[in-house]
């Protein structure tokens, strides 16, 4: 594996967030992240509520999804993926939602316990503004090496 300066990195990683049309779209913001952890948010906007006046599930489940992803990208399992041209995907996430939120922001905290040959473990908290618990989320991501 090439040596990589992980200042360095975490630029070029950040960099591409901050341009990535995806997260412009749904706001989605990389607060901190590093080997097998991170912090996002997505602050809540009206496009982003269900009819119901609150945030929507699938705008959590994917604060999470990418919060999860981002906790992978500093680590040395993914920097092998990305070396050999090979791919990550996500094998399952779930969701557990544990209060509503009208107003305020999305804060995700993902961490990465477990990376083996193959599979990854990540679990993820979102907490409101006020520390408030949110949902909760875990994932199994597939690591498959290129060629």
């Amino acid at each position: 594996m090439a040596d990589h300066d992980p200042e360095k990195l975490k630029q070029k990683l950040h960099e591409f967030a901050l341009g990535f049309p995806f997260f412009q779209l749904i706001g989605f913001e990389v607060l901190d992240f590093g080997p097998g952890f991170s912090k996002t948010r997505i602050v809540l906007r009206d496009e982003l509520k269900n009819p119901n006046g609150v945030v929507h599930g699938g705008v959590i489940a994917t604060l999470i999804d990418a919060g999860i992803t981002q906790a992978m990208l500093m680590t040395d399992a993914y920097q092998q993926i990305r070396e050999t041209k090979g791919m990550m995907t996500t094998l399952d996430l779930r969701v557990k939602y544990l209060r509503p939120l009208s107003a305020g922001s999305l804060t995700c905290s993902a961490e990465v316990p477990r990376i083996g040959k193959r599979i990854a473990h990540a679990s993820a908290l979102v907490t409101g503004d006020d520390g408030k618990e949110i949902a909760m989320g875990d994932s199994m991501l597939m690591l498959m090496p290129g060629k």
